[in-house]
C-alpha cells in the first residue's frame, strides 16, 4: 500500500513539473485544490446553505441586479472572444495544429492573461445559481446546471496551468461566444414580461451550446490522427468532456422541449396553464 501511495506522489510531482511556469503566482491558481475547494463551497451553497437561507423567506426580485450582472457578463465574455480571436485566429493560428507558444512573446503572454480571465469567469458564474436560489427558481437548478458549474473551473484551471494557448484557444473562442449569446438572453428575460415575445429562440440556445460541443470535440479528436506537437492527453480529455456535455445537454433539451402532445395536455390539466 505504501509503495502505491509513494508511486502516486512521485507521478503527481512529475506531472506538476510539466506545468507552464509562466502561470505561477496568479491568484487562485496555485494548486488544483483551489478550484476543487471553491466548487465544493459552491455545492454547499446549492445543497445546504441556500435552501436553509430561503426556506422561510419570500423570493427576491433582483431585476436591476440581474440586468447589470448579465450586461457585465456580455461585455466580459465579448471582450475575451474578441481578444482571443485577435491574437490567435486573426494572427495566423492554425485550426488544424497549433502548438503552445511557451515563450515570452507578447501575444503568448496575452493569451495567458485571457486564459486567466476565462478561469475567473467560471468562478463568477457561480452567481448564476446564487441568483436562482435567492429568487427561489429551484426548477432551474437542474443536475446539468450544477454539474456544469462545479466541474468547469477545474477543467479550465488545468488548461490554464499546463497548456495556455495553442489548440485550447478554439474552446476559449467558442465558449465565450456562446456565453455572450446566453447572457444576452438572460438579460432580456430579466427585463420583464414585455420582452417575453422576443425570447422565442430559447430552445435554440441549448442547440447552440450542443453545436459548440460538437465543434470542440471534432477539433480535439483530430489530434489523434495527425502529427502535432500538442499533448494527446488534451485531445482525449477534451473529446470525452465534449461528448459527455453534448449528451447531457441533449437530454435536457429533449426533456424540456420535445414533450409528447399527451404529456403536454396532461400537465396542462394538472397545472391549469396553457403551454405555448
Amino acid at each position: 500500500m505504501g509503495s502505491i501511495v509513494q508511486g502516486i506522489i512521485e507521478e503527481s510531482n512529475r506531472i506538476w513539473k510539466l506545468r507552464d511556469l509562466r502561470t505561477d503566482g496568479w491568484p487562485l491558481t496555485h494548486s488544483p485544490m483551489t478550484p476543487v475547494l471553491m466548487s465544493l463551497s459552491y455545492l454547499f451553497m446549492v445543497k445546504i446553505w441556500g435552501p436553509r437561507l430561503m426556506e422561510s423567506r419570500k423570493p427576491f426580485q433582483l431585476r436591476g441586479v440581474l440586468i447589470i450582472y448579465n450586461a457585465f457578463q456580455i461585455v466580459f465574455n465579448g471582450w475575451m472572444f474578441w481578444e482571443s480571436n485577435r491574437v490567435t485566429w486573426f494572427n495566423g493560428y492554425s485550426i488544424i495544429c497549433q502548438p503552445v507558444d511557451y515563450s515570452q512573446n507578447e501575444d503568448a503572454l496575452r493569451i495567458i492573461f485571457i486564459g486567466y480571465c476565462l478561469y475567473i469567469s467560471k468562478l463568477i458564474d457561480f452567481l448564476d445559481t446564487l441568483f436562482f436560489i435567492l429568487r427561489k427558481k429551484d426548477n432551474q437548478i437542474t443536475f446539468l446546471h450544477v454539474f456544469h458549474h462545479s466541474f468547469t473551473p477545474l477543467s479550465v484551471w488545468l488548461c490554464f496551468r499546463f497548456i495556455a494557448g495553442g489548440q485550447s484557444c478554439f474552446f476559449l473562442t467558442c465558449n465565450t461566444l456562446v456565453h455572450v449569446v446566453m447572457y444576452f438572453y438572460y438579460m432580456m428575460a430579466a427585463m420583464g414580461p414585455q420582452f417575453q415575445k422576443y425570447l422565442w429562440w430559447k430552445k435554440y440556445l441549448t442547440v447552440f451550446q450542443m453545436v459548440q460541443f460538437v465543434l470542440v470535440g471534432v477539433h480535439s479528436i483530430q489530434l489523434l490522427f495527425i502529427d502535432c506537437d500538442y499533448p494527446k492527453a488534451y485531445s482525449w480529455g477534451t473529446t470525452l468532456q465534449a461528448v459527455m456535455y453534448f449528451f447531457l445537454f441533449k437530454n435536457y433539451h429533449t426533456g424540456a422541449y420535445n414533450k409528447r402532445p399527451t404529456e403536454i395536455s396532461g400537465s396542462s390539466r394538472i397545472t391549469g396553464k396553457k403551454h405555448l
